[in-house]
């Protein structure tokens, strides 16, 4: 038993000394400094009765400190403040203001995200009534890879044929800036309108989207791309397939150049668009040429324009990339 007892009490002097030490290590000091400082502090207001004041506050400034680091220590929600008692509470309050930092002393002018702090300056000055002008010139680094301008010319040449300007697509002759894909329902009818004006004004097509031709794409006489996604809309069947017929009628219209098939989109991969029914309602479902009340996804989404050759084309492609991105990854090692 007298063996034990020794053994024991060598283990507990042990660690004694191990713990003294930690009290010593640097990232315990800030809480062996505050536990030292408070009890100076304490002493201090005992042997100088003048200053008891003085150095009360000071006791009890430390003893705060200390009573922190050993809370810091007994906590184990944040390892950083049980490593590092007291000390670490500095990384938290840097991480505070760190978004004041950076815009006062290191956001550029151009760094900032949505609007850079330039823009936003603007804004303030003209909110003011203040002068709000900028001088010639840019800030922009136009010296760095891939940056992108239009250059003035001091003596512009003529302008190009129109039939430069366009590019051919089987039997269409194309501009080479169009107006994109944007249904009827997710824009109003007067866009509708002026888009398709527009499209007929400047020469360019306009693209339905995959809500199908509605009567006020065709009221300028612009010409249209008319984009057939899942739900078949413009060439739908009363069981939501695909009707040949309704297709063959629709794509005979002379305002319709050309049939764009959607076989995927990036936000709603293999599917496209889903409109509930209950939204289909009035024009909608009159230029859709769909029952609302049996508005669905075909139970084959793009069953009809699913052949085997799309997936051998995206697998072409892919490749194609892969390839490409091999010869850069040479280019770049020699």
């Amino acid at each position: 038993m007298a063996g034990l007892a020794d053994v024991m009490q060598a283990k507990g002097d042990q660690h004694g000394k191990t713990h003294m030490r930690l009290l010593f290590q640097f990232r315990f000091l800030p809480l062996t400094l505050s536990a030292l400082l408070a009890l100076a502090a304490l002493v201090a207001a005992t042997v100088w009765p003048d200053w008891a004041s003085f150095f009360t506050c000071t006791f009890v400034g430390f003893a705060m400190l200390v009573a922190l680091g050993l809370h810091d220590i007994s906590q184990t929600r944040h390892a950083v403040l049980r490593n590092y008692p007291i000390a670490a509470h500095l990384r938290f309050l840097l991480e505070s203001v760190r978004p004041e930092m950076r815009q006062y002393f290191f956001e550029g002018e151009k760094d900032g995200a949505p609007f850079p702090r330039d823009k936003r300056a603007i804004v303030y000055q003209r909110a003011k009534k203040e002068l709000d002008k900028r001088p010639f010139g840019t800030m922009y680094d136009v010296y760095q890879e891939q940056y992108e301008w239009l250059h003035h010319s001091l003596a512009p040449s003529a302008p190009l044929p129109i039939d430069q300007m366009r590019v051919q697509i089987g039997t269409y002759s194309a501009s080479l800036l169009n107006i994109s894909a944007m249904s009827y329902g997710a824009l109003s009818a007067n866009a509708i309108r002026a888009l398709n004006k527009g499209a007929q004004a400047g020469g360019f097509f306009h693209d339905t989207g995959e809500g199908g031709v509605s009567p006020y794409h065709r009221e300028q006489g612009g010409d249209l791309v008319w984009e057939i996604g899942s739900g078949y809309f413009g060439c739908r069947a009363a069981d939501g397939g695909f009707d040949p017929a309704k297709f063959a009628a629709n794509a005979a219209d002379p305002q319709i150049k050309m049939i764009e098939v959607k076989l995927s989109q990036g936000a709603k991969p293999g599917h496209g668009g889903v409109l509930p029914a209950a939204k289909v309602t009035g024009n909608r479902r009159h230029s859709r040429r769909a029952d609302g009340s049996r508005l669905r996804l075909p139970r084959q989404p793009f069953g009809v324009f699913h052949p085997h050759w799309a997936f051998a084309l995206h697998r072409a492609a892919a490749r194609s990339v892969r390839r490409q991105a091999h010869r850069l990854q040479a280019l770049h090692r020699a």
